[in-house]
């Protein structure tokens, strides 16, 4: 009887645990050599490990440095037609000279997070290699 108890609590918890590593997200690095801003926080040029949760193509993007998070931002998962072939901050200027962070690519993968409403700067940026 205790045998059996105890195997139905480690399949519960191997269950929640399988569960919640689905859950978890996604992460990556970033290394920025300008500064730029995303979501109304400037990030200092810098490695960031990035974190992004969420279901689906919509998610919600940590910037983090050492235990900090920098900022955080809504993102949009973008599937690419051929892997990129480097790690890219694919970076936005207004006629002021003021610099955005409207997407991210990563090195041999086929997705990339895209940060504008639209969703237009990782159709351009995908477009070029």
């Amino acid at each position: 009887m205790r045998f059996a108890t105890v195997s139905k609590f480690m399949v519960l918890g191997l269950a929640i645990l399988l569960a919640a590593s689905a859950f978890a997200g996604t992460k990556g690095d970033l290394q920025i050599s300008d500064p730029v801003t995303v979501n109304g926080t400037t990030l200092k040029p810098g490695e960031y490990r990035l974190q992004w949760d969420g279901n689906g193509p919509n998610v919600e993007l940590s910037f983090i440095q050492g235990k900090k998070v920098i900022a955080k931002a809504p993102a949009h998962i973008v599937e690419l037609q051929s892997p990129a072939a480097n790690d890219a901050a694919v970076i936005t200027s207004t006629d002021k000279g003021a610099r955005s962070l409207a997407g991210i690519r990563f090195q041999g993968k086929k997705i990339a997070l895209d940060l504008t409403e639209s969703g237009e700067a990782m159709q351009v940026a995908g477009s070029n290699e």
